[in-house]
């Protein structure tokens, strides 16, 4: 398994040398730092814990702080990869080179948050008649039976809170990689917010 801390920038379009217009994601990585190493002997598995983004010492806590050897200022985003394929050691950095050879990237995120949102909106039903007369528009309609059970059943389609959720977008080609900016562009959208925080992996379905 590779993979990083990145942010995400925003999206742009380029062009291929026989003109095709490409929408793209442009996702920045900068170097991650190599916090801990866990093994098999010690937690039961092998794994590698990266950190990106400093933190000031009087924002630190003395338990979140306890983590950091002397040698690594303390990290606001750690994110903990198992079967880390690339031999690494505490306090190396690892950037852009890791995806060489790579083409396809899994990229998850936390989605935009939507609020409530009604059933047109969260799970695009088409809602009535919109001609005059008509007393149904945007309702969800029946959601249950009058006799038994007599309650809706689970996972029905109904009103609720949008967005706000884990997603994992797979397979993104990969259209270019610049070392010198450091950023990765990606064929295709990614869930979240500018500039949120991205958890970037080689494809485990290529």
């Amino acid at each position: 398994m590779k993979g990083l801390i990145a942010k995400k920038v925003g999206m742009t379009q380029v062009f291929d040398e026989n003109g095709n217009l490409t929408p793209v994601t442009v996702i920045q990585v900068e170097p991650n730092k190599v916090v801990a190493l866990k093994s098999k002997e010690n937690c039961g598995y092998d794994a590698v814990v990266l950190g990106i983004g400093d933190l000031k010492k009087n924002k630190v806590s003395k338990p979140y702080a306890g983590q950091f050897s002397a040698d690594i200022a303390p990290k606001r985003y750690l994110k903990e990869f198992r079967d880390f394929e690339k031999e690494v050691a505490v306090g190396d950095e690892v950037g852009l080179e890791l995806f060489e050879g790579v083409r396809f990237l899994d990229v998850t995120a936390t989605s935009k948050g939507k609020g409530f949102q009604g059933v047109m909106k969260r799970w695009g039903f088409h809602g009535g008649r919109a001609t005059h007369g008509s007393k149904f528009h945007r309702e969800a309609g029946g959601t249950g039976q009058c006799t038994s059970p007599g309650h809706s059943f689970k996972n029905v389609k109904m009103p609720g809170h949008m967005g706000c959720d884990r997603i994992t977008v797979q397979n993104l080609r990969i259209v270019k990689i610049d070392p010198e900016l450091k950023v990765v562009m990606v064929r295709g959208s990614v869930p979240g917010i500018k500039n949120c925080t991205l958890i970037v992996k080689s494809a485990v379905k290529k």
